[in-house]
């Protein structure tokens, strides 16, 4: 839901305008089991290293699904905690470097509210928040272990002690809750993407007797 009205990578991308594209590339429901086996399809050797400012991975609310409720979804946290490393280590073979990386926890969990999500469809609630949070700790180990930077949205989002404003359903990101991904992560990219350059000149720079001085 990212590119959807008030999206976290809606709003970078707006940002970003005439700076660099935001290509979302996120997947409804993926696990890092799955991600890790598609992510030389969505970032191949031939995508310019050169140009890719930075790269997010962002996983583990369905990893951290219960293994015994949602067996589809859930990763185990060893193997969560390799798939992201396995991430790191394909991007830095095509020469995205870890310092153009950067990983985001899951956010955290508000059960009851995910729980009346479940029973509406017939099941049990499926996801715990603490079991969340050891995959979120799990993140931030990569970040250590690997030299990438990391989003601990987990901790960040708890900070406020109702959290639950932060997310539509007790999973997803609420408007709120994108805002606040979106202001965290643009306080990581800002360096980096501040001082790219506007991509053609503004229209009033143009010479229109000349365009072609201007812009060619």
């Amino acid at each position: 839901f990212s590119f959807q009205e008030n999206g976290w990578g809606a709003s970078l991308a707006e940002r970003l305008v005439r700076k660099c594209d935001v290509v979302n590339r996120g997947l409804s429901g993926y696990n890092t089991r799955w991600a890790k086996l598609i992510l030389p399809r969505l970032i191949t050797k031939s995508t310019s290293a050169e140009s890719t400012v930075a790269v997010t991975i962002f996983f583990g609310a369905n990893d951290s699904a219960l293994k015994d409720l949602n067996p589809k979804q859930h990763v185990p946290l060893e193997e969560y905690a390799a798939n992201l490393k396995s991430m790191i280590q394909y991007l830095k073979s095509v020469d995205i470097t870890e310092d153009r990386i950067i990983l985001i926890t899951p956010p955290p969990l508000q059960e009851s509210a995910w729980e009346k999500e479940c029973l509406a469809k017939g099941d049990k609630l499926n996801r715990r928040n603490a079991t969340t949070g050891e995959y979120a700790q799990a993140c931030v180990q990569v970040a250590r272990d690997c030299g990438t930077d990391v989003l601990d949205l987990w901790t960040l989002m708890q900070k406020n002690q109702d959290f639950s404003s932060y997310l539509s359903d007790g999973l997803h990101l609420s408007t709120k809750g994108n805002s606040f991904l979106a202001a965290q992560l643009w306080s990581r990219l800002e360096k980096k993407l501040s001082a790219l350059p506007s991509l053609l000149p503004y229209w009033r720079d143009v010479d229109h007797t000349n365009p072609e001085a201007s812009l060619l």
